[in-house]
């Protein structure tokens, strides 16, 4: 049975790692991507604060040496869902089971000014950069905002936030700065009120300013301010903006989305073609659009590929999953929810402490390991302050 992976990022990972650690060379995985390597979502933040340089967070795909996988880079033109068929830049390929894990895309160019007068740490490529313009940023006004919903990973806006207050508090600077978030959630985290309770009491005691309920939707870079979805502006001196999201262009030209994005059956993630499955930031299935709930996807679909190929029953996926947050003062939290179907969502908050830093290396050291043979660790200490 020949499998096609569609995207190599936490959901890809996670599956072709599960097939051939329970399938080895039963089953033929072919690992599609068109970038040579992977970062966490966490280690960009690394970079941005000066913990670790690029080189020390990417994680080169042609690591992978697993049995029964095949890496690919090449990019996705064009997908044919009937016959599971993909074009890419180095030919075509076929699978008995197509799974597309290809993520959202992010367009800094659709906010109006964006480009010009703000930065983006979403990609890869703007978190790197920022890295170079906090380095030398002598403090004022920062504002750190949200274009459009949805977004990837919900709290990484307000650790974000919280990590440039440590950083300007570091540097002697918080006399001469602000620091305010605008957020088009009414609270930082909804499933969960004890989290969301504690990161606006502690933006309170930092002096760090909230707006919920509201989208940035330009900028003026002549004037330096923010426009609102609510019709205020907010001047700033910093902009660090989450751009707009979208699923990838081929998806939406194969007829695979309905309102933006590729709609799955909420229990076993399969799409409306038969043996074709979509799992990660592409679907619509009702979790936020965060790396651990790909992975968490990948596994139930990994679930009915071993069933297909052994025999008995498939798991079904209950919508759970964890994030690390960064707090500031070398302290982090660990957000608990679950998004299940028929279910209100629901969460806690466990910390912030010191204690959980160990867990969340352990959280990226362990996936290094599955997935790319290696050991590694993010930062020598998982919530040293910025510099």
């Amino acid at each position: 049975m020949q499998i096609l992976i569609l995207g190599a990022g936490f959901g890809g990972l996670e599956l072709a790692s599960r097939l051939s650690e329970e399938l080895g060379d039963a089953v033929d995985v072919v690992l599609v991507d068109k970038g040579d390597g992977f970062v966490f979502g966490f280690s960009k933040l690394d970079v941005m604060f000066g913990r670790v340089s690029p080189e020390h967070v990417v994680h080169r795909f042609a690591d992978i040496a697993k049995p029964g996988v095949t890496f690919v880079q090449a990019e996705v033109t064009g997908i044919d869902p009937v016959a599971r068929r993909v074009t890419t830049t180095v030919g075509e390929l076929v699978g008995d089971v197509l799974v597309v894990a290809l993520g959202a895309d992010l367009h800094p160019e659709l906010t109006p000014g964006l480009l010009e007068g703000g930065h983006e740490f979403y990609t890869v490529a703007g978190a790197f950069a920022v890295a170079d313009v906090l380095r030398t940023f002598e403090g004022g006004r920062v504002v750190v905002g949200v274009t459009s919903t949805p977004f990837k990973c919900p709290p990484a806006p307000s650790e974000t936030t919280l990590m440039v207050h440590d950083l300007l508090e570091a540097r002697g600077l918080l006399e001469v700065s602000s620091v305010e978030l605008v957020l088009p959630l009414p609270v930082p985290i909804p499933p969960s009120p004890q989290a969301s309770t504690t990161i606006l009491e502690t933006f309170a005691e930092r002096g760090i300013a909230f707006r919920g309920g509201t989208l940035v939707t330009a900028l003026d870079p002549e004037r330096k301010v923010a426009l609102l979805s609510d019709g205020t502006e907010l001047p700033y001196d910093l902009f660090l903006g989450v751009p707009v999201h979208r699923a990838p262009a081929v998806v939406v030209e194969a007829g695979l989305t309905e309102d933006g994005w590729i709609p799955v059956d909420a229990l076993t993630l399969e799409t409306r073609y038969p043996d074709v499955y979509a799992v990660g930031d592409v679907t619509s299935v009702g979790t936020p659009k965060a790396g651990v709930f790909a992975e968490g996807q990948a596994d139930i679909v990994a679930s009915a590929i071993i069933a297909r190929v052994r025999g008995g029953d498939a798991a079904e996926y209950d919508g759970h999953g964890i994030c690390y947050m960064e707090f500031g003062h070398q302290q982090i939290a660990m957000v608990d929810v679950y998004f299940q179907k028929g279910v209100t969502p629901h969460g806690d908050l466990i910390g912030p402490s010191t204690d959980l830093m160990a867990e969340k290396s352990h959280f990226g050291t362990s996936r290094v390991r599955r997935w790319f043979g290696r050991e590694w660790y993010a930062v020598d200490e998982p919530g040293t302050p910025p510099r």
